[in-house]
């Protein structure tokens, strides 16, 4: 059996470990009490959170606070200072609101779409135990769960013909309400996030427009009252092929 680590202690004690990696702490940790007393201590704690704080797993998570360190102007700090910046308030239950930056002339409800896309995705894309809410398993409950929150009938585009696999999403919060974020990943743990909020009762505007925010690239466009913006630290064309294979999917 090889070494357990502190790491695989946590892990065992939130759940997170493959079941054979799981096996192998069980019998550590029954040669080693010290070490048992203290997952059972990590475990009684996990389980106080829960009941402290399942009631509001389903509030949406607040995104954006960004907007009053001045982020919206252009060239004010750069994407990744201002996901560090969300999620060290995140810790603290300070977050505010949703920011919005634009690269190219366009309508002011729009502005803020692709820059609060592309911090979500900088915030929560590299999350390896807890990328989403609600996992792909539980697809069917996830989008209904969003769609009921949006107050919106929803659709997880399928990428799997373009080698994406969904993950799963969570809820967030913007500017102007609950926003949802479906996010996918390929064999090569690359992740792209599709972000979707309420954007106005009725309006049609299917033109794709693209952003570059500090590496990554954002496609985005209104379809009747919904906004839909794709961000991936990926190449831009191939994030202009799923972008399309989304807007056809949807849009069906």
């Amino acid at each position: 059996m090889s070494g357990i680590t502190e790491d695989d202690l946590h892990g065992y004690a939130d759940g997170q470990l493959p079941a054979e990696r799981r096996l192998e702490v069980e019998a550590w940790l029954a040669a080693h009490p010290e070490d048992e007393a203290r997952v059972r201590a990590w475990q009684a704690q996990n389980r106080g959170l829960h009941e402290a704080f399942d009631s509001v797993l389903n509030e949406p998570l607040p995104l954006g606070m960004v907007r009053t360190a001045n982020v919206r102007r252009r060239g004010s700090r750069p994407l990744w200072r201002a996901a560090a910046a969300v999620m060290a308030l995140a810790a603290t239950g300070l977050l505010g609101y949703g920011i919005g930056v634009q690269s190219r002339p366009v309508a002011m409800e729009y502005a803020a779409l692709p820059h609060d896309a592309a911090l979500a995705h900088v915030v929560f894309s590299p999350e390896q135990r807890h990328p989403v809410e609600v996992d792909a398993q539980h697809a069917e409950h996830l989008v209904g769960w969003l769609s009921k929150r949006l107050g919106h009938e929803l659709h997880a585009p399928d990428f799997q013909a373009l080698g994406f696999e969904l993950l799963g999403g969570r809820l967030l919060s913007g500017q102007a309400g609950p926003v949802a974020q479906f996010m996918y990943q390929d064999r090569q743990a690359r992740r792209v996030t599709l972000y979707v909020r309420r954007d106005g009762a009725g309006r049609v505007d299917t033109g794709f427009r693209h952003v570059r925010e500090d590496g990554v690239e954002v496609f985005y466009w209104v379809d009747r009252d919904l906004g839909y913006a794709l961000s991936g630290a990926i190449d831009k064309a191939e994030m202009g092929r799923l972008a399309d294979a989304a807007y056809h999917q949807i849009s069906r």
